[in-house]
């Protein structure tokens, strides 16, 4: 009996991969997984992810979070305005928070506008560049370069401006410099209106993350992603 209760387990077995087997015999094989996209691989790495950046985040949402951070610790100096060291503290928070490898320790991601800023210019410029670019990826990367552009110089300058700020030897002294770093922080957040036209564009001059991210948007849109 325990022969027989064996035979016909093993006979359901084969029944069963039998049936399986013309199950799949009949159906069409699977496509292949369609090859990524380089053009929207680069656009990635600006906006939703890289390898090395705080939580793998996109290079512009980490200058935008980084230049917040700036610009709330310039203003923060004007609390304070007799207060040297107060002052000079939150110069510290601003260096750290736009170049960390200047200033180590601070409330900022520890990545920095400056470094952020430079990979986002670089990957958006290589995805216009890359073969089978649209139209719209080219004309939006080259408004989000002139944008990242003056986020670079308007981020040296007022890495220079904290810098002497935290050289200054009297609270009179560093007033004006005050004055200066949160419009400097402030430009490389939002831009600025230099033309007097009553808004920010992308051109040089004008252009700050805002602006970048702005036109990123629109690229993405018209990508469909």
């Amino acid at each position: 009996m325990r022969v027989n209760h064996y035979a016909a387990i093993g006979a359901a077995v084969v029944a069963t991969i039998a049936l399986s087997s013309g199950s799949l015999a009949g159906q069409a094989p699977a496509a292949p997984a369609a090859p990524a996209n380089p053009v929207h691989n680069h656009i990635g790495h600006v906006m939703t992810m890289w390898k090395d950046t705080p939580g793998t985040q996109g290079f512009l949402p980490v200058a935008i979070a980084d230049a917040k951070v700036a610009a709330t610790h310039a203003g923060y100096m004007q609390k304070s305005p007799d207060n040297l060291d107060s002052i000079k503290l939150h110069a510290g928070h601003v260096l750290h928070a736009l170049d960390p490898s200047i200033e180590m320790k601070g409330p900022g991601s520890g990545y920095g506008v400056k470094r952020a800023a430079a990979g986002a210019s670089q990957h958006i410029q290589l995805a216009a560049k890359t073969e089978g670019a649209s139209k719209g990826v080219v004309t939006h990367a080259g408004h989000v370069t002139a944008s990242l552009a003056d986020v670079t110089q308007w981020t040296d300058a007022a890495i220079a401006t904290a810098q002497k700020i935290r050289a200054a030897t009297t609270a009179a002294e560093a007033a004006p410099l005050v004055a200066e770093l949160i419009t400097q922080t402030n430009n490389i957040a939002n831009g600025v209106d230099a033309n007097k036209d009553g808004s920010i564009g992308w051109q040089t001059g004008e252009g700050g993350l805002a602006q970048a991210n702005q036109h990123m948007m629109l690229m993405m849109k018209g990508e469909g992603l």
